[in-house]
């Protein structure tokens, strides 16, 4: 192996790092070679987003998969849930993103799916390939090069998205979208121009540099220019999405960012009062909102570990119809169980119209009962402490109900609360929600002095 490779670039679901140090084509090409020989694959799908060294990282990964007799369908570039959309449908063995998703620019790396797009992770794929190419085990070079066919996927893409709505109950809202110069600018226009919406666009022209913001709609200032156009249009919703698409996120017509747990509320009320009796899965950072929004309209809701790993395994288990995490991640059965950053956007629109309620209104009765916290991050001194301070959490609201499922769950009657570890750094994350907003303030200033002590 002609270059050192930084094991760290393998994150718990993906490849991410700074590109070229620590991602560069030679560790594309290997990555595809260990990748194929993984899978014993026979089709790959790539595809690539907008960043300036993805053409390059995406031939290179290519030729990696190539060399393995594995033949390639290349899509050319596309967000990170039509890949997944492309995989499924066309039947291939696996795909692989060429994507830093909401990372800052100097950032590449890859997302990789075996069979039905579901995903790779550190537990399962991704340390056997980082074992692969930090080992020098990588195969050698098969007798017959595979084949690379290229095919477009957008307008079938959108039609599939399209499917999840009825298009002729859209009312002609005022919205306001940012693509964040990412890969939301190649699929937004071809959605919107088949509803009666009038828009305001910002950031649609695809640019590695992200000129205007970082594509992380999570950063408060990532949001300004969205937050400031939908308050002086008076726009009836804001919808922006992260660098590669797969997620998307809302502001309400007051300027105001609704948290992901309110709009998973919202898409499990919008399936269930189509097909009640369904079953949705949430994270267990989220609010109690969306499992009292699920019993409300017939449904049943199953907390789950984070992650989009473990959330695909639980859905196709439970066949559940739809599943959200609070980071905007939001998946659905009929899109082969897969994240997507449109179908929401799609039916918010749709519960709005057949509610004839803004987003604002819509969410009111939720802002009125639910308080949370948002997430709030301690960094330790190193993680050898992160458990002490686990089983410290554990003792000191032993009175609560409590579960391990990702780090600590505590319940009580009127509050709740998750802190769990990162992967990757000595970070502990506080999710809190009480009944009052008095309450949760006292509660999050209480567990966060804990972990800080």
């Amino acid at each position: 192996m002609s270059f050192t490779l930084n094991p760290g670039i393998f994150k718990a679901y993906d490849v991410r790092g700074v590109y070229p140090g620590e991602v560069h084509e030679e560790v594309a090409r290997a990555i595809g070679a260990a990748f194929a020989k993984y899978l014993q694959a026979k089709r790959i799908g790539v595809g690539r987003d907008m960043r300036l060294s993805s053409p390059t990282l995406a031939a290179a990964f290519l030729d990696g998969v190539i060399s393995q007799g594995t033949d390639v369908v290349d899509y050319g570039m596309i967000s990170t849930d039509m890949l997944y959309f492309a995989v499924a449908r066309d039947g291939l063995d696996g795909g692989a993103q060429v994507t830093a998703s909401h990372n800052p620019k100097q950032y590449n790396g890859m997302k990789l799916v075996r069979r039905e797009a579901f995903p790779l992770s550190g537990e399962e794929g991704l340390s056997a390939i980082r074992d692969m190419v930090a080992g020098g085990s990588l195969p050698p070079a098969a007798a017959r090069r595979g084949e690379v066919r290229t095919r477009q996927v957008l307008d079938e893409y959108v039609d599939h998205v399209m499917s999840f709505i009825d298009p002729a109950v859209i009312r002609p809202f005022s919205v306001v979208l940012d693509a964040g110069s990412g890969m939301g600018g190649l699929v937004a226009p071809k959605l919107f121009e088949r509803l009666p919406c009038r828009t305001t666009r910002l950031c649609f022209e695809i640019d590695g540099r992200f000129p205007n913001h970082e594509a992380n709609p999570l950063i408060d200032e990532n949001r300004r220019d969205i937050v400031e156009r939908v308050v002086v249009e008076r726009a009836d919703v804001g919808i922006a999405w992260d660098g590669d698409a797969d997620r998307c996120f809302f502001i309400d017509g007051n300027g105001e960012f609704v948290s992901g747990d309110f709009i998973t509320a919202l898409l499990a009320e919008a399936f269930l009062r189509k097909q009640p009796g369904s079953t949705i899965i949430y994270d267990l950072r989220a609010s109690y909102a969306v499992k009292d929004t699920a019993a409300a309209y017939g449904g049943t809701a199953w907390m789950n570990r984070v992650g989009h790993a473990f959330f695909k395994r639980r859905m196709r288990e439970t066949n559940a119809i739809f599943g959200g995490e609070v980071t905007g991640h939001y998946y659905f059965r009929d899109n082969f169980f897969a994240d997507n950053g449109f179908i929401p956007a799609l039916l918010i629109l749709e519960l709005m119209s057949t509610k004839g309620q803004s987003l604002h209104e819509l969410l009111r009765p939720l802002a009125q009962r639910y308080f949370i916290s948002g997430e709030i991050n301690t960094k330790l001194a190193s993680m050898d402490l992160v458990p002490a301070k686990l089983e410290a959490i554990a003792a000191r609201y032993d009175d609560g109900r409590q579960y391990r499922l990702d780090g600590i769950s505590v319940e009580y009657p009127e509050w709740h609360f998750n802190v769990r570890p990162s992967n990757t750094e000595p970070l502990l994350r506080l999710n809190l929600e009480a009944t009052t907003p008095d309450q949760m303030a006292a509660r999050r200033d209480e567990v966060v002095a804990l972990i800080r002590s």
